[in-house]
């Protein structure tokens, strides 16, 4: 319950870790974490990034300021952003189009951001539930701008992306609130099928995973839990059905938590929250969630973790 959780800390001290909102057109800001307070977990939140009413934050995570952004577009083409070469900015500001630091092409829109790491597999999902994995240094220094990830008539369009250990399972879900675990290194150079999707679905996350790990599934109305993966059974292979791992019809996004770890999210009109995940009680079972965002004509739309 929340009584046992730890006592709330209003001021965090100064820090070279910066929030980042990122719009489905691109434009971006980012913010240092400490300008954001803890609040109960169901709170309303903060105004975060000014943005046009018809492009709603779509991207939302936390990097330090040295290090650089992976931007993955819908024709699997990766880019490196230096996390400084945007603007700081306050909590409640506008942002800057990031298009202008990469040279897409006609009909070409962003998929996926992501902090890069200097160690594991950058995993990719795409909407046809089509997984591969890149060794970190894939993504090097002097990588072409540009650099093409995979074919997507062959794999689909980019749709998840996270981080693997390289020795991890991997933990995919979808929005209709199943998921499949399984050895990621069980996924082929090429590729495989990571979870045959019912009807209407799709995929909503993906992030490696041990014994050990929780994950936090977050739905559109505010509501999520975080799964225990001691209780969540690894398949032997790629490829199968899911199964229920929250009962939610629109997960929007997964991130992999510790017990000390900050959950932020973000909501279509650009309200903010950051609470404890200690907060949310971690299961075994399929629950349906707790309120972790109170909304009023909204949604959620991201949700990441930071330690």
């Amino acid at each position: 319950s929340i009584s046992n959780t730890p006592p709330l800390e209003t001021n965090e001290p100064p820090t070279t870790l910066n929030v980042i909102t990122v719009t489905r057109s691109g434009l971006a800001k980012r913010t240092p974490r400490h300008l954001y307070s803890r609040q109960r977990r169901g709170g309303m939140g903060i105004f975060d990034l000014e943005a046009p009413d018809d492009d709603p934050p779509a991207h939302l995570f936390v990097a330090d300021q040295d290090q650089d952004l992976i931007v993955i577009t819908t024709k699997a083409r990766a880019f490196r952003l230096p996390v400084n070469h945007l603007p700081e900015a306050q909590v409640r500001s506008k942002g800057v189009s990031i298009l202008d630091k990469l040279a897409l092409t006609d009909g070409e829109q962003l998929a996926l951001i992501l902090p890069h790491r200097k160690q594991g597999y950058l995993v990719v999902v795409t909407n046809e539930a089509h997984v591969r994995r890149f060794r970190y240094h894939y993504f090097r220094d002097d990588m072409s701008p540009g650099l093409v990830l995979f074919d997507v008539r062959d794999c689909g369009r980019p749709t998840a992306a996270g981080w693997s250990a390289g020795d991890e399972d991997l933990f995919i879900a979808t929005r209709q609130g199943k998921a499949i675990r399984f050895a990621e290194q069980k996924i082929t150079t090429m590729g495989n099928l990571g979870i045959r999707l019912s009807k209407g679905d799709s995929v909503a996350g993906v992030t490696g995973v041990t014994d050990k790990s929780r994950v936090c599934l977050m739905a559109a109305d505010g509501k999520g839990t975080i799964r225990l993966m001691s209780s969540f059974t690894a398949n032997k292979a790629p490829g199968a059905g899911g199964k229920a791992a929250i009962k939610a019809d629109n997960i929007v996004g997964i991130t992999s938590v510790g017990k000390h770890d900050d959950v932020f999210i973000i909501s279509r009109l650009s309200k903010i929250i950051r609470f404890q995940a200690a907060e949310i009680p971690p299961k075994e079972g399929i629950v349906q969630g707790v309120n972790c965002m109170a909304l009023r004509a909204d949604e959620v739309v991201a949700v990441t973790g930071s330690q």
